[in-house]
């Protein structure tokens, strides 16, 4: 690769780890986002209130038809838009996946578990519509970051929501967290999120492991000051004592690490290959 890209990519990445542990986030997405082509198509999936969701075409790939990804974003369940993600939806995409990135209804709207049930509508959607865009409905994903890995921790244990769409944890082939809280506390802060706290237990996707989930990958910063990297060991080890399958990866860094190893691989190089090795696609930059 010149000099000259490497170089930029550097500064780019300096620029997105800087701006994430600032709080700058439309200026932080700008950045993430600069010369990532937008979506190959768009979608309303929820009517009231009206939700949409952004579709990222495969490139071409020696796996025909495409795992699908349904991601979530995080944003502490108030904040994110998914056009924010467009480098998410581009850099799986580039790498073989289709990829559906999805909203959901966020505070002060009623929220819990009414995003829940959004999510779940996200997957309905993306299973319908997968071969429309080279993808295949029998292999769909879920993946979040932060708030939206609590979204799709939840989604693959806790069976009430997919249920409500005709489907099961089982009927997803695997479930991707990265720096996800499973396990938390919800204090007052949290309160207008999770509203009624005679509910505030079902937030909890540890809680409904019970043998029943679809294989798991957990991606978490050993520095993490946001979301306790316990909350990633926990769910991979309960998982595992139910019988099934869990793939834990921990690497050097915070929050913002495992997001950032999407965007560039250089930042935590670890993350991405382990995406492509759990949904199944090659590795075109031959790392391990």
């Amino acid at each position: 690769m010149p000099a000259s890209i490497l170089r930029r990519s550097a500064l780019l990445l300096a620029a997105f780890v800087a701006l994430a542990a600032s709080g700058c986030q439309r200026t932080l997405f700008a950045y993430a986002n600069r010369g990532m082509a937008p979506p190959d198509a768009q979608a309303v999936f929820v009517s009231a209130p009206q939700l949409r969701l952004d579709v990222y075409r495969p490139a071409a790939s020696d796996v025909s038809p495409a795992p699908v990804v349904v991601f979530f974003h995080g944003g502490s369940w108030r904040t994110g838009r998914p056009e924010d993600y467009r480098f998410v939806g581009r850099r799986l995409a580039d790498a073989g996946a289709l990829v559906v990135v999805a909203d959901y209804r966020k505070a002060p709207l009623p929220t819990f578990p009414g995003f829940m049930a959004d999510a779940a509508s996200a997957v309905r959607w993306a299973r319908d519509h997968a071969r429309s865009y080279g993808g295949d409905p029998a292999r769909v994903y879920v993946l979040g970051h932060s708030a939206g890995a609590q979204i799709a921790g939840l989604l693959a244990t806790d069976g009430r929501y997919l249920k409500a769409e005709g489907l099961a944890p089982r009927d997803l082939a695997g479930a991707i967290g990265l720096a996800g809280p499973y396990d938390f506390v919800i204090d007052r802060s949290l309160a207008p999120v999770f509203g009624d706290p005679a509910l505030w237990p079902r937030a909890q996707a540890l809680a409904f492991v019970d043998g029943d989930e679809p294989p798991f990958l957990l991606v978490h910063g050993r520095e993490d000051r946001v979301v306790e990297t316990r909350d990633s060991v926990d769910l991979a080890e309960r998982v595992r004592a139910t019988g099934g399958e869990a793939t834990l990866v921990l690497i050097d860094g915070g929050h913002i690490a495992p997001l950032a190893g999407v965007l560039d691989r250089r930042r935590a190089p670890e993350v991405m290959p382990a995406i492509l090795r759990f949904l199944r696609l090659p590795d075109a930059s031959g790392a391990d």
